[in-house]
């Protein structure tokens, strides 16, 4: 309870902060609608103008004018400019209509002010809304008023904490978790739609007022460069769009748990179970399942510190479809090898996690759900599931692997015997991004040296943005050929076509061929780990057969292709992939 207290008292600051804003946005939006029907008439100015305010790191302006006025036969003072009151320096709006105002005086014009009719003592020069100031005032609303009013949610509806001394969590630890009572897991699917509205709801408040200030910067002072600012709210626009599917995906397949067989997760043993979707059946439909085992942890220190995720194994598989109670059940089974990091109960700075995600691409709204499942070292196995079904899924899987395979591979006969292509181009996707950043960091580089005269931090931040856009481009521009020998294979590495590698590698001195992470990308909360597949000879050198393959079940289906098809793989197979191996492979290969 303290600690809620104290929580609370953090917390109330900024929600006051944020409630302060929105009746000022309110009053204003408000009085502005009520001005709409106020009488216009002519005033003479007495005095015009406005002041500056100097602050701690900033100055800030505000216009002033007083005027006379006549209504109905009477004559009535006033000074109000406009709707919000006080110094502000969001724009050039209080220069600009201080000097205006301060031109008209000194002429001797005479002004139009707006009358209230039911009290004529109140008057108002400009009735307009100042759109850009309401932007400034909304940052305030959203981010102060989110954090202190979620905070306020978060801290009072939180569980009651649990005493890891109690004996029923050293033999089950998942239960610390609530969302772990029981082997049926929701999915994060609602709290990403909420999480996604929030977002774009707080994006769009801060670059609402972009597209006026822009306006106004041009048309004042011809600076061209504002159109920059019109990018705000076009990534306004795609994060609306983005919110929208979120909505349509969780309204069309529902909250749609996972129910584990076994409960937990086995490491050494098998993460399987049930998904319900609300979804009438389509035996074409393909539902796609990644489990992945991932270390979450803090980087950096003080102000930028930030999370970040790294996968450390992960396996895809086709999930199993038939005909269910709420129109089509998916069924799935993945083995999980030993020497995995079982999850983490609590989550503090440095923990890991399990995750499973679900994609299909359907007409309509794609499905695209994840779960946070416990996955611990049991070592149980799946007691409820059809085995018809994982067998199916399994045998359907094997099936996409090797098509997956056989299209990241151009397989065709070279002069002697098969040849391997693995083309420019097959890391594209992955490796644009990181391109664009290297490229971004060593213009910002170049800049800081040339402009700005800093030799050493500029020099440090475009040679590392060089390295990663020369890296990445190297990636995206170099080929791989693998070709059969009369005595065994050679591969022959190319950069833009030209040679700039080979090795050559007697059949009978490969030992065994196997698979190694080569790297992994990330997008949101989905990561894919690359595999590069090694032979490996009687002297332990590794020989790079194969590359780009996506999950541990593709990297298994290229072994398979490659020993086949090279007749190298015989018995020797690495021990991580042999037992997968052996219930793919034909007796043929295994001879």
């Amino acid at each position: 309870m303290k600690g809620k207290i104290l929580v609370s008292l953090f917390a109330l600051p900024f929600a006051g902060v944020g409630v302060w804003m929105l009746w000022s946005v309110s009053s204003t939006l408000y009085d502005a609608w009520q001005m709409e029907d106020w009488a216009q008439v002519e005033a003479t100015l007495t005095a015009a103008g406005y002041e500056t305010h100097s602050g701690d790191d900033s100055l800030t302006f505000e216009a002033y004018a007083r005027y006379n006025y006549e209504y109905e036969g009477r004559r009535y003072s006033g000074d109000r400019v406009g709707i919000a009151s006080g110094a502000d320096n969001i724009g050039g709006y209080q220069q600009e209509i201080g000097r205006n105002l301060q031109s008209a005086h000194s002429n001797g014009e005479r002004i139009l002010v707006y009358v209230d009719p039911e009290e004529p003592s109140q008057s108002i020069i400009d009735r307009g809304v100042r759109w850009g100031l309401i932007g400034f005032k909304m940052i305030f609303v959203i981010v102060f008023g989110g954090v202190g009013f979620g905070l306020l949610i978060v801290v009072w509806r939180a569980p009651k904490e649990k005493d890891e001394a109690d004996p029923l969590y050293a033999d089950k630890p998942w239960l610390l978790n609530d969302d772990w009572q029981s082997a049926t897991i929701r999915s994060g699917s609602r709290m990403a739609m909420w999480g996604a509205w929030a977002f774009t709801i707080l994006w769009n408040a801060i670059s609402i007022a972009m597209p006026f200030l822009a306006y106004r910067e041009i048309s004042e002072n011809g600076n061209w460069i504002a159109l920059i600012a019109l990018l705000f709210p076009l990534v306004g626009i795609s994060l609306l769009a983005w919110a929208i599917r979120r909505t349509m995906e969780w309204r069309r397949f529902g909250p749609a748990p996972v129910t584990l067989d076994p409960f937990p997760g086995s490491i050494g043993g098998h993460v399987g179970g049930t998904i319900d979707l609300n979804l009438p059946f389509d035996p074409n439909a393909k539902f796609e399942l990644t489990l992945t085992n991932i270390h979450s942890y803090m980087s950096g220190s003080g102000k930028n510190r930030s999370r970040k995720e790294k996968a450390e194994w992960q396996d895809r598989i086709l999930a199993h479809a038939e005909p269910g109670g709420k129109g089509t059940r998916l069924t799935f089974r993945f083995d999980v090898p030993e020497a995995l990091h079982a999850s983490d109960a609590e989550q503090e700075d440095s923990y890991h996690q399990w995750r499973l995600n679900l994609g299909a691409e359907l007409p309509g709204a794609d499905l695209d759900r994840a779960y946070e499942i416990p996955v611990y070292a049991t070592g149980m196995q799946s007691r409820f599931l059809s085995s018809r079904a994982v067998e199916n899924a399994r045998r359907a899987q094997g099936m996409l692997d090797d098509q997956s395979v056989r299209k990241l591979v151009n397989l065709d006969y070279g002069a002697v015997g098969k040849r391997m292509v693995y083309p420019m181009g097959r890391y594209l996707s992955s490796s644009i991004g990181g391109f664009l950043v290297g490229v971004i960091f060593a213009g910002a580089g170049w800049y800081l040296i040339t402009e700005e005269g800093q030799r050493v931090f500029g020099g440090i931040f475009g040679g590392v943005g060089a390295l990663i856009a020369v890296w990445c481009l190297y990636m995206i521009l170099n080929s791989l050929e693998v070709t059969q020998t009369s005595t065994g294979i050679m591969t022959v590495r190319r950069l833009l076509g030209i040679p700039i590698k080979r090795t050559e590698l007697r059949s009978d001195a490969i030992v065994e061929l196997t698979k190694h992470t080569n790297f992994q990308t990330q997008s949101g909360g989905k990561h894919i780990i690359y595999y590069k597949i090694h032979a490996i000879d009687r002297d332990g050198n590794k020989h790079i057969v194969g590359e780009g393959f996506k999950g541990e079940s593709q990297a298994d289906a290229a072994i398979q292709l490659i020993g086949r098809e090279f007749g190298i793989l015989g018995a020797r197979r690495s021990p991580e992939s042999r037992d997968s191996e052996d219930d793919l492979l034909g007796p043929e290969v295994l001879g």
